[in-house]
């Protein structure tokens, strides 16, 4: 019985012996895994840095290259295009205009009416309209045929409070916010398209004529008055308002800029030089590309799987249709190199675009203090069930330094514009002030984004001149500006003034 007995202890002891083992296996694994998730997070923090003298370099850049892309066609990464708007909005303008803004997944159909410096904007009505995925990558004929036909619909419901001048015809303000090569002020042709959209007969084609053809096609009475991007709506909309905005940036699904330079310092336009003596530049900002930004690369994988590959860089680390992707990618290596979500890879984190931008910022917002939104998003979108609460701390510093990189990066580039226009330095005796209009679903719904962009803004100024720039949000400013520059080149201004 002894010998039983003694035979049983051993076995037992060896059991528990080998759990054991097991369970310190399992934590050196688990600790293993930690330390190497921890190492991806450090490593994507080095390589994501902006320390203030990289986004002076940045900054410099941008601006060597603003200059060389107003010097001469194709001398740039940034297209710097001539927009003929030589004259923006003065508050002058009467009347009822349209807008229809396509920019990105959504676009909008606008009607405002316009009571002169006394009403102003005296009344407005929008409709937003969700664009399907599979007209993105289609035809010309298909796209423009589905707009104008929204249009229509929303022409007949055009109620009180909404007057047309006897025997006029409507007018339409189009902001177009793809790059495109501008003919005069009311056509131009498709250079290339960005923002997931990949129609190939639309690239070289006037969309003015593809959008006139579309609406007669619909048998509406409608003239496109003015072409023009978000930016340089967004600019005119904010100029009727406040005469000081000088440059307008959208941060939104895209990005872009838009500013007013003096004629003569554009040495590729030999057209008459305007009366006003300026014009509104299209910079095209998210092509910019520069060996000062801090790529990685998670950068380089996604731009590589694009549908742009090697175009629009700067957009595609600071711009609302990559800041969510970027963080899918670095989640998805943790998982593949470190188990960061247990032993097998959620299938979901390998969907490019699952997790959008939005939900990205709900993340980091999230102020609860068990991160319930990250855990619920986590959940919800990518499928990973019972998260702890280390896990989720991870999640949110992951989106902060992907998100923090994005709106410094955005500072330097407004930086190198004010450094063109000379608005960087304040001149003895002189009170100039400067205002930027922004607008886009990022800046304005991201809060940790734009908080970050205006400090460091401010950090890059300095304390004196950082008093005379101010960054205002133009809401809407693409929708009303495109309306506002219909007016502003109605085909019955004359009539109106004679």
């Amino acid at each position: 019985m002894g010998k039983v007995a003694v035979g049983a202890a051993v076995i037992c002891a060896a059991t528990v012996c080998a759990a054991a083992a097991l369970i310190v296996r399992h934590r050196m694994r688990s600790s293993g895994c930690w330390a190497r998730a921890m190492a991806i997070l450090r490593e994507l923090e080095e390589k994501c840095g902006t320390p203030i003298g990289k986004l002076r370099q940045v900054a410099d850049a941008m601006t060597v290259e603003m200059h060389a892309g107003l010097a001469s066609e194709g001398g740039s990464k940034l297209k710097m295009l001539i927009s003929y708007v030589d004259n923006l909005p003065t508050g002058d303008e009467k009347g009822l205009y349209y807008a229809l803004d396509l920019g990105g997944t959504n676009f909008r159909v606008l009607r405002v009416q316009l009571g002169g410096k006394d009403g102003r904007v005296v009344n407005q009505e929008f409709a937003e309209v969700s664009i399907p995925p599979h007209l993105m990558v289609g035809t010309s004929h298909a796209l423009f045929d589905f707009i104008a036909a929204e249009l229509a619909k929303f022409v007949s419901t055009e109620g009180q409070g909404f007057h047309l001048s006897p025997d006029r015809q409507r007018e339409l303000g189009f902001t177009f916010s793809f790059p495109v090569r501008q003919l005069s002020i009311a056509s131009g042709t498709l250079i290339k398209w960005t923002k997931g959209f990949s129609i190939d007969d639309a690239v070289g084609e006037d969309v003015v004529a593809e959008l006139t053809k579309a609406i007669e096609r619909q048998g509406l009475d409608m003239r496109v008055a003015a072409l023009v991007n978000d930016t340089i709506g967004t600019l005119a909309g904010g100029r009727y308002f406040n005469n000081d905005v000088t440059a307008a940036v959208i941060l939104g699904t895209g990005t872009n800029a838009a500013y007013v330079e003096r004629a003569q310092a554009i040495p590729k336009w030999h057209g008459l030089l305007p009366k006003s003596g300026e014009m509104v530049i299209n910079m095209e900002w998210g092509n910019f590309r520069s060996s000062h930004l801090p790529l990685t690369d998670y950068d380089s994988a996604l731009d590589v799987e694009s549908l742009n590959a090697g175009e629009q860089i700067f957009e595609k680390i600071i711009s609302g249709m990559y800041l969510g992707d970027i963080v899918r990618r670095v989640l998805c290596r943790m998982a593949e190199e470190a188990a960061f979500f247990g032993d097998t890879v959620p299938p979901k984190l390998k969907i490019p675009f699952i997790l959008r931008t939005p939900d990205m910022s709900a993340m980091h917002h999230d102020s609860s203090s068990d991160l319930r939104v990250v855990g619920n998003k986590l959940k919800d979108i990518l499928g990973i069930p019972n998260t702890s609460l280390q896990t989720r701390q991870v999640v949110v510093e992951l989106c902060n330094i992907v998100a923090i990189r994005g709106a410094r990066l955005s500072a330097a580039g407004i930086l190198g514009i004010l450094k063109k226009m000379g608005r960087d330095t304040v001149r003895e005796g002189e009170k100039q002030r400067t205002v930027i209009a922004m607008d886009g679903g990022l800046f304005e719904h991201y809060t940790e984004f734009s908080k970050c962009l205006e400090s460091t803004l401010k950090e890059l100024l300095g304390d004196e001149v950082s008093e005379s720039i101010v960054i205002e949000h133009s809401n809407d400013g693409s929708g009303i500006g495109a309306a506002l520059l219909a007016a502003s080149h109605s085909q019955y201004l004359e009539v109106e003034y004679s």
